[in-house]
């Protein structure tokens, strides 16, 4: 149990289900209040199911990451109920499959928005509010070791395009913000059995099974490998660490 965490807010975004909702129970189960903001309507049974399941406070609202004043107002929104976060966990993403020579452009643009756009706006409106409490804070940008390296054998440029810069992202925000107390890392996920992950797994179990054959570990990620190092980078018992991408993919981009 990191103490430190106990009675803290955190703004956990794609958190209505998947990783970002399983990294919201992570903080949860350390007492920690949470926002989760999603797309989804279903965001707010997410956040009523946190609560109960884990006796703290929780909202649910919907917001589109991509608008950043819908994203300001959702924050001025957890901040107005919860408390300033000091806390943020920035899960909302997605990913087209395809040949580069034939992804529209349309298609490019929402992996971007939603993935690195997405991202900033709620750093943005998280450091904004940190800085004016002046307290310290802890934002974790979840990337992924696409940020790294090419996936073989589907073809996702935008998707590796837009964690690459997340992670980028990450380092430059921590240098820029070092100086005010606010630490900001990213965690870069392998081959992870989220929800949306094991229904395409369950539904193609011979590309599954090519991957499996390619992590070290022998098997994919289950969410809840995540938790220690979410709540490492959360707490202070890391507050001298910062502006870092940590890879956690079962030793898959070590071979």
């Amino acid at each position: 149990m990191f103490e430190d965490l106990t009675g803290r807010t955190a703004v956990v975004t794609g958190g209505a289900r998947g990783l970002g909702y399983s990294l919201a129970t992570a903080l949860a189960s350390q007492g920690v209040r949470v926002a989760l903001l999603d797309l989804l309507p279903a965001v707010e049974e997410s956040a009523a199911r946190l609560a109960a399941e884990y006796g703290v406070e929780s909202r649910g609202l919907v917001v589109d990451v991509t608008d950043a004043d819908a994203v300001e107002a959702a924050f001025a929104r957890a901040e107005s109920e919860l408390g300033t976060a000091s806390l943020l966990v920035t899960a909302a993403g997605i990913t087209v499959w395809g040949d580069s020579v034939d992804v529209a452009a349309d298609d490019w643009r929402k992996v971007l928005s939603v993935n690195l756009d997405g991202t900033f706006f709620a750093a943005q409106a998280f450091a904004r509010r940190a800085l004016a409490a002046d307290t310290p804070a802890s934002a974790v940008l979840i990337s992924s070791m696409s940020a790294f390296i090419v996936n073989q054998p589907q073809f996702q440029a935008s998707y590796n395009a837009s964690k690459a810069a997340v992670s980028h992202l990450a380092a430059s925000l921590a240098v820029e913000w070092a100086g005010s107390g606010i630490r900001v890392n990213a965690i870069a996920p392998g081959y992870f059995l989220s929800d949306m992950t094991r229904q395409f797994t369950e539904a193609n179990p011979e590309l599954a099974e090519r991957w499996v054959g390619t992590i070290p570990v022998g098997r994919m990620g289950e969410p809840e490998d995540l938790h220690g190092l979410l709540v490492y980078l959360a707490s202070s018992a890391s507050s001298y660490l910062t502006g870092q991408s940590i890879v956690i993919d079962g030793g898959y981009t070590a071979v």
